[in-house]
């Protein structure tokens, strides 16, 4: 049922429900009689009713057609997307490490004392002599 047709249903339902009192005797039985007949074959019809057959968790065939298609085409990007980020942010921690690692080497290997490390023109000079090699 759509929702015209519930609609509908309680507006009948409240104007009968609003007349009730003043329905003849044999309307009221009529309707009692109908409303009765109405229920068993709802009844029947519920008890005749088939479960429907189990679908499977993962339907392959169903993601390649209609929506599912238009998801997958969607999705698949999107994914590719997020797995390619992810691929160069660890490419730029590996090479961000590598350099602070080569750093570390040059300093430990250096001839220079620790007091040189502290000046603060040392720091111009380091960077000067990057930009040379």
């Amino acid at each position: 049922m759509n929702t015209d047709d519930i609609n509908l249903a309680y507006k009948i339902r409240h104007a009968l429900n609003e007349n009730l009192d003043a329905l003849p005797a044999a309307t009221s039985d009529r309707l009692a009689a109908a409303r009765a007949r109405a229920l068993s074959r709802k009844k029947a019809d519920a008890r005749g009713a088939t479960r429907p057959a189990k679908r499977p968790f993962f339907n392959i065939n169903a993601l390649f057609t209609g929506p599912a298609l238009a998801r997958l085409a969607v999705a698949a990007p999107i994914l590719a997307l997020v797995i390619g980020m992810g691929g160069v942010y660890q490419y730029e921690q590996q090479e961000r490490m590598a350099a602070m690692a080569e750093i570390d080497a040059a300093v430990l290997a250096d001839e220079l004392p620790l007091t040189a490390y502290l000046d603060q023109g040392f720091n111009v000079y380091v960077e000067s002599q990057q930009r040379q090699q």
